[in-house]
């Protein structure tokens, strides 16, 4: 009988785990590092967009660093749930429901992200003092995501490899 042709259930799935193509990373016990590097590129997105809107908004507005600082990463935080929120609303979840999923799978990674980056922006001599004109200010920054993307995607591989962060938002499409 050739098996090929038939594995329409779960009797040839050894513990009856079956995953398609592209989520086969996200099964508990294990994520493989191309997961983990696209949940932290999404994550990322969010989060660059936001923090960059900030800072535009803030030095706009004549405030100080502080205060920009805070309403960078307030709504790289939005911009980074949105993301999400906005793919599982439309897998079909209600607000709530779609936002505490968003909570659940971005909130570690968006946070490791921010500490990362806002901490080697503060680091960084006179990057704190450049304005958007400064090639100081764009090397900081984004040289901060580099290094925030590379600390982020083994956090997110452990977390994803526990059905936690990521994983959760991939039961809903």
């Amino acid at each position: 009988m050739d098996h090929g042709t038939h594995h329409t259930g779960t009797d040839h799935d050894p513990g009856g785990q079956r995953t398609h193509t592209g989520h086969a990373g996200h099964q508990k016990g294990g994520a493989t590092w191309g997961t983990a590097a696209k949940a932290t590129l999404h994550c990322l997105t969010g989060c660059a967009i936001g923090e960059i809107l900030g800072m535009v908004i803030g030095t706009a507005l004549l405030w100080g660093n502080v205060e920009t600082m805070i309403l960078a990463i307030a709504l790289a935080f939005v911009f980074g749930y949105s993301f999400t929120l906005f793919a599982v609303r439309r897998a079909g979840l209600d607000f709530r429901t779609a936002l505490k999923v968003a909570l659940a799978a971005d909130t570690v990674s968006i946070a490791v992200m921010e500490f990362v980056d806002n901490g080697i922006i503060a680091l960084t001599p006179g990057a704190m003092d450049a304005h958007l004109s400064d090639a100081l200010f764009w090397t900081a920054l984004l040289g901060g995501f580099a290094v925030a993307f590379v600390i982020t995607t083994p956090v997110n591989k452990w977390m994803i490899g526990r059905g936690k962060g990521h994983a959760v938002v991939h039961a809903y499409h």
